[in-house]
């Protein structure tokens, strides 16, 4: 039985957090991928670019380069088809801004015409959920593209750029395909059964279900992973499926979990080798589970854009707080407006909370990151040759850091902003810094003000369907563990579905929570739900007999990928 202490009612006004903004985390996994990956993908274009004397182009060909940086996490099937998007996207994005650029003078609409670029950008990352890097690239070219020097007879030329870039881009996104070519989905599986084992360690000290929400996140990720495969069934893909069940069964019985099992299992999936197979259990039970996995695809899914009208609130809170940082960078005369609206476009998150402790992070890695750009830019300053040096060097300490902490990552991203912004020629340092200081302050503050002001109500709306959502699902698996013999299908159907819709509720949960200006959550409500959600669900796993003990030994003889 999980126990909590009773918990107080929720205030209509939040305190916005500041413990534990700043500190360093562990490294992700993969982070050397999209830091290699965004290398080989700038470094060709931009050193053509400089052996041919024309550098001022490097932004152009940057938008398609930086695509590289998305998609990691996907299988390669996926991922094929989500970096062709993202690349079409960012031309898209391109476009729109460069011809805004053309047929404009002043800055007061391309301003106005880039906050909506930012909302549209962030609207559509968070419906498709394409991950990180997430709408700040994006937002990043086109913001700068619409106050880059323009006439319409030159934007054919370089959107052919941006699009022969980000084809290099696919295709460095997907070379490791040949030689790993199950990875991403291996991964995904490792880091499910990493995370179970920890919970399984900590469940005893884990009163606030913290431990829990992020391990059963990590096994509905990788759940997804092996989804996005579609229909096509392999041996690979079933071996994944029952590791992730394993892990799945560690959540819901974590007193009757080996931890070391688990452990041993996610190491067994790195490298090429063989998927380690848990001791196969009873014929019915092993055949339910490959059943559960060969059904599952065709279950329905909702499509990206039934997720826009959710993230309204988000959109509207992005157009406003980009547009008025804009304007207030104008008012005080900064030469660069779309640093103040990057900088507003780079905090919203999924509530309040979160938003003011990446206004926090982004200002703490932008102060630090001028200081880092005035002691290299002597060194940039050498040649052209050294300044795109410096650049790549940046861009891959941006990426090998920005999963530790984002302020982290912003310590480089800073200064190779600065530096990009002298690929057409060299500029003075000092004013440099003080523009980009003055926006980052001026786009975090006024960003704020709008997050503050447009209130996302929505997300407290949708606390009572998922509670709804646990409770029937709870009851159904209920009936069917009364039943003398249910049919085992219909029992695995509904322990997925139980566990699926407890973490939607955490997670629905955590976001309304962080909302600074919200009527009283239904915390008592909630707690009862998930502890009576979790019991059923360990009963569930005893009945189906899934439960880790039966697994008499570690097998690293199974499938190859």
């Amino acid at each position: 039985m999980i126990s909590a202490p009773p918990a107080p009612a929720t205030p209509r006004v939040r305190r916005l957090p500041l413990a534990g903004v700043l500190r360093v985390g562990r490294p992700s996994d993969i982070w050397f991928k999209p830091a290699l990956s965004v290398i080989v993908s700038v470094a060709p274009p931009n050193l053509l670019l400089l052996a041919l004397g024309r550098l001022d182009l490097a932004m152009y060909t940057m938008a398609g380069s930086l695509c590289a940086l998305y998609g990691h996490n996907r299988p390669y099937a996926a991922r094929a088809r989500a970096l062709a998007w993202v690349v079409l996207g960012m031309v898209g994005g391109l476009a729109v801004a460069l011809v805004t650029a053309s047929v404009t003078t002043g800055a007061v609409v391309p301003v106005a015409v880039g906050a909506l670029l930012a909302a549209a950008q962030k609207a559509l990352c968070d419906a498709t959920r394409i991950g990180p890097p997430g709408n700040v690239v994006l937002t990043f070219i086109t913001s700068a593209s619409l106050f880059a020097p323009q006439t319409l007879g030159q934007v054919p030329g370089h959107l052919a750029l941006a699009l022969a870039a980000g084809a290099w881009a696919w295709i460095v996104g997907m070379a490791p395909a040949p030689v790993r070519p199950h990875g991403p989905e291996r991964r995904a599986t490792a880091h499910a059964l990493n995370a179970a084992a920890s919970y399984a360690e900590s469940h005893r000290e884990d009163p606030h279900g913290r431990a829990r929400a992020a391990a059963a996140a990590a096994v509905q990720a990788a759940r997804h992973t092996l989804l996005s495969l579609g229909t096509r069934s392999t041996g690979t893909r079933h071996a994944l499926e029952r590791l992730v069940v394993r892990a799945e069964v560690a959540l819901a019985a974590p007193a009757d979990t080996d931890p070391r099992r688990l452990r041993d299992w996610a190491r067994g999936l790195r490298g090429t080798g063989r998927i380690p197979q848990p001791q196969p259990g009873a014929p019915q039970t092993e055949a339910d589970e490959l059943l559960g996995t060969d059904a599952e695809p065709a279950a329905p899914h909702r499509a990206w854009w039934h997720h826009l009208g959710p993230l309204a609130p988000i959109a509207a809170r992005t157009a406003l707080g980009c547009a008025l940082a804009g304007y207030a960078s104008l008012a005080l005369g900064v030469g660069r407006p779309y640093w103040a609206l990057v900088t507003a476009a780079s905090l919203y998150q999924a509530n309040l909370a979160l938003t003011f402790g990446r206004a926090v992070q982004r200002v703490v890695g932008n102060l630090a990151g001028v200081l880092l750009f005035a002691a290299v830019v002597p060194l940039a300053h050498l040649g052209q040759a050294a300044l795109v040096l410096c650049c790549l060097a940046f861009n891959f300490g941006a990426e090998a850091l920005i999963g530790r902490n984002y302020w982290l990552g912003n310590v480089c991203v800073t200064p190779m902003a600065l530096l990009i912004t002298e690929f057409a020629g060299f500029q003075q340092p000092g004013r440099l810094i003080t523009e980009r200081v003055a926006d980052t302050v001026v786009g975090a503050l006024v960003g704020l003000l709008a997050g503050v002001a447009v209130t996302n109500r929505r997300v407290a709306d949708r606390v009572e369907p998922a509670l709804t959502a646990v409770e029937r699902s709870r009851e159904r698996t209920a009936r069917l563990l009364a039943e003398p013999a249910p049919a085992p299908a219909a029992l695995e159907a509904a322990r997925r579905g139980l566990a699926a819709a407890l973490t939607d509720l955490r997670a629905t949960v955590d976001a309304a929570s962080g909302e600074w200006w919200q009527r009283a959550l239904p915390q008592e409500r909630v707690m009862r739900a998930e502890q009576a959600g979790h019991r059923t669900l360990a009963a569930t796993v005893r009945r189906q007999g899934l439960h880790l003990d039966g697994d008499k030994a570690t097998s690293t003889e199974g499938i190859r990928p």
